[in-house]
């Protein structure tokens, strides 16, 4: 719609969302028992099915027009087997319209996993989380230097021959590794998930933050999801986040921020409409066709919605 709105409300593109079947397939970080310390907290109240209706009930009231899945996790061993899945439910009912698809960029058959996601037609980019902390509650992987090592190096260069963007979900201390990624790598579209995830609060945290997120957004094939803020901050309200909601926006423009939900993983700490609200309030000096930026037009370019 050329006024960017549905019914007198944003038009919204939600670029990262998750869906999950635990009677269809594993996902070892919400049914491994006990579970094990996680950034995110007690996932225990999520670790049930999350299927597309249960989400389009949540996002009832935002004006979502499209979506974006991906990847929730997975078993690693049979990664396509989950865009197979998420393929089906989209040619029956119409979400999600992209998927981000799991790819583990250093495995030995990483080829071959591209070439399965690649075969369904809502394909259009790869996740790899490479979250690495000291604290070993808030790390992802078990090694620091997955965005060093030559054979994920080369996983990474694929992507450009298959068409593929790379969601990089990473910890400001890894920015600097990635910043050279990205400018080595100019034709790879890569969008950066939960607005850096800025796991350390302190000074020197929040600074190292600020510095990455340059660094990051020098390299014009980076964009940022504003998302995933509840991971790091359980009680968040809308003050607590707007420092780094802002300074998100300040940093990439608002022709590379778009705002994205993170459900069913942010309902641990609050309501979609809570979120949505959230940031609403918080783009609210910007203008209509700005708006119309971070909540959907930038989703559907980089996306290719």
């Amino acid at each position: 719609m050329a006024d960017g709105t549905t019914g007198g409300r944003l038009r919204v593109i939600d670029p990262h969302h998750h869906l999950w079947d635990l009677r269809r397939h594993r996902y070892p970080w919400l049914t491994q028992k006990p579970q094990p310390l996680q950034v995110c907290g007690d996932v225990a109240p999520i670790a049930r099915d999350y299927l597309l209706a249960d989400y389009l009930a949540d996002m009832r009231n935002q004006g979502l027009v499209k979506s974006v899945h991906v990847d929730a996790g997975f078993h690693p061993a049979h990664p396509v087997a989950e865009t197979a899945w998420l393929q089906s439910i989209a040619d029956r009912d119409g979400f999600p319209h992209g998927i981000v698809a799991r790819a583990e960029l250093d495995a030995p058959d990483v080829e071959r996993i591209l070439e399965g996601h690649r075969r369904f037609a809502n394909t259009r980019g790869i996740r790899h989380i490479v979250n690495w902390h000291r604290d070993s509650a808030k790390t992802f992987v078990t090694r620091p230097d997955m965005l060093t090592d030559a054979r994920w190096l080369t996983g990474f260069a694929l992507l450009r021959k298959y068409d593929l963007s790379f969601d990089l979900q990473l910890y400001p201390t890894q920015m600097a590794d990635a910043a050279r990624l990205a400018h080595r790598h100019p034709d790879t579209p890569i969008i950066l998930n939960h607005a850096g995830m800025p796991v350390d609060r302190d000074a020197d945290g929040v600074a190292l933050w600020r510095h990455g997120m340059r660094a990051l957004a020098a390299n014009p094939n980076v964009s940022v999801k504003i998302s995933g803020l509840g991971m790091l901050d359980w009680h968040w309200t809308i003050d607590s986040i707007r420092p780094y909601v802002l300074a998100t926006i300040d940093i990439f423009g608002v022709e590379r921020a778009m705002f994205a939900s993170n459900f069913p993983v942010d309902k641990l700490y609050g309501s979609l409409d809570a979120l949505y609200a959230a940031f609403r309030s918080l783009a609210a000096g910007c203008s209509a066709a700005e708006q119309d930026k971070l909540f959907y037009a930038n989703a559907a370019r980089v996306y290719r919605l």
